[in-house]
């Protein structure tokens, strides 16, 4: 056998070794495969719930933990309905490849009437489209939100989302969710770690709590905050809106 012949497996074998590796390095991925493409048949998934007293709204959708979308364009359309462009961020990010639900802020318009309840249009800058909707609010109160004031809303049927204020690079990660009673959800956030910085803004954060078989009821169920931020040293109680 030639020399040639004889070093073809070894280079055929090293391709393939870093081929595997290229591929599972981080476990990580462009950020576009943390959105749909317009090429997708299924139309996106989504769920909203509403918070701050109707002054704001938490719209989930499933994709990487870790490239949360941001409302790049909110307006409202003739017909009435909310129409909420997301942007996924640079083409170059990188994501974790896990599928997950994210929740993104997306302020309510002025003249929009949460009592009379809101259709979603939802669409991804980088392609995929979807719709859901909004039940009336009754009560929801006007005028400006009490400040820095946490609150909570359902977001499907076993999804919270939870709005709380502070360092924007130092959101609360939930660490433990229960349920002492069938109206009542005790939501832990973990301990931020010591060492890490956190940037002095006071910004708007939302977090996601599953409450799937605890048995909570929906209508006029609360949720206890504590642990993890200094807002919830004191553990704080508020309804569920939705």
């Amino acid at each position: 056998m030639t020399p040639a012949r004889r070093l073809a497996p070894f280079i055929a074998l090293l391709a393939a070794s870093a081929f595997a590796l290229a591929g599972c390095a981080g476990g990580v991925s462009p950020a576009a495969s943390g959105s749909p493409t317009a090429s997708d048949a299924a139309p996106l998934q989504v769920e909203a719930g509403w918070l701050d007293g109707g002054r704001q709204i938490a719209l989930v959708t499933w994709g990487s933990s870790t490239c949360v979308p941001t409302a790049a364009d909110v307006a409202v359309q003739a017909d009435g309905a909310i129409a909420v462009t997301l942007d996924n961020g640079p083409a170059d990010r990188v994501c974790t490849a896990d599928f997950a639900p994210r929740a993104t802020l997306v302020g309510v318009p002025d003249g929009v009437d949460p009592a009379a309840g809101i259709d979603l249009v939802v669409s991804f800058a980088e392609g995929g489209r979807g719709e859901t909707a909004l039940p009336s609010l009754a009560g929801a109160p006007g005028g400006d939100a009490v400040a820095y004031a946490p609150s909570a809303g359902w977001v499907g049927d076993d999804l919270i989302a939870i709005l709380s204020w502070g360092s924007s690079s130092c959101a609360p990660v939930v660490e433990d969710v229960a349920a002492p009673t069938p109206t009542e959800v005790a939501v832990t956030f973990a301990d931020q770690p010591a060492d890490q910085p956190c940037t002095m803004d006071m910004a708007s954060r939302v977090a996601l709590a599953s409450v799937e078989g605890l048995g909570v009821e929906r209508m006029g169920s609360s949720v206890v905050l504590s642990g993890g931020d200094a807002q919830f040293e004191t553990p704080v109680t508020v309804s569920i809106l939705g």
